[in-house]
């Protein structure tokens, strides 16, 4: 009887170890050396309020300073970057999508990529004949994501290249706790003028075809808890949906087994 009662303790064990396996494990059903295209979009686009800077060099260093926003010291309320002894201002874009900058008036980039930006730029002063040959450089200024829930850091954290996956934005936070759920993970997203909330399951591939597996400015991605996490918000946590109480349960009806079978 008590080898009985051993195997059936054991078979308990096996099969909760399973399904939790299954539960915190990433793309379960991924294919193994089998190639997958990999999709063009998710290259970060300029929209109205974001924050930009454009830095112009050419052979004459006085002439570029004509078209780089660079003050000398960093006043009380300037949004500006440090750059050598000096400030390098951020161009923000306008609700219509436009910046203006020097020389060439306004220039629309909202709906670009920094390439895209940089090579308008470029195209435009040549043209103009105010530069020869200039090289032109656009970075990103206050291109933010938001990471909430069960993460190891929960926080705000920049974008700082053209593609940035929800992978890459977990990876940044930490990685999720084990008491995360990895399905449905939500990533709350606002673009013209609507807010939509999209699932996501990191256990299955079907992450990469999904509309925010790139990561956008602004998105939200927020990890839920699962029910042992949720159970510890409970002011007596031996509810019974907790570990604890069934863990419980399961050393007393094994105690007395003992004492019974003994």
């Amino acid at each position: 009887m008590k080898r009985t009662l051993f195997y059936v303790v054991a078979l308990l064990c096996l099969c909760s170890c399973g399904n939790t396996l299954q539960e915190v494990t990433y793309f379960q059903d991924l294919p193994f050396y089998s190639s997958q295209d990999i999709d063009s979009v998710g290259v970060i686009k300029m929209e109205p309020d974001d924050q930009i800077s454009i830095v112009v060099s050419c052979k004459d260093p006085e002439l570029s300073m004509l078209f780089n926003l660079v003050t000398v010291q960093n006043r009380v309320g300037t949004n500006s970057a440090y750059s050598g002894n000096s400030y390098l201002s951020y161009y923000t874009i306008d609700k219509d999508g436009y910046i203006d900058f020097p020389v060439l008036g306004k220039v629309h980039v909202a709906g670009k990529s920094r390439q895209q930006v940089a090579m308008e730029i470029k195209n435009r002063l040549d043209k103009s004949g105010q530069v020869s040959n200039p090289v032109v450089t656009v970075e990103f200024a206050n291109l933010t994501f938001s990471v909430l829930g069960e993460i190891k850091s929960a926080g705000k954290y920049s974008i700082t290249k053209n593609r940035t996956t929800i992978l890459d934005a977990i990876s940044m936070a930490g990685d999720l706790n084990i008491t995360g759920l990895r399905g449905p993970v939500y990533v709350i997203r606002e673009e013209k003028g609507k807010r939509t909330t999209y699932p996501v399951d990191l256990r299955s591939q079907d992450l990469f075809k999904s509309p925010v597996y790139y990561i956008k400015q602004n998105d939200v991605i927020y990890v839920r808890p699962n029910k042992m996490r949720a159970g510890q918000s409970t002011i007596n946590e031996n509810t019974f949906s907790s570990v604890g109480f069934w863990m419980s349960v399961g050393s007393f009806l094994m105690s007395m087994g003992v004492l019974i079978f003994k």
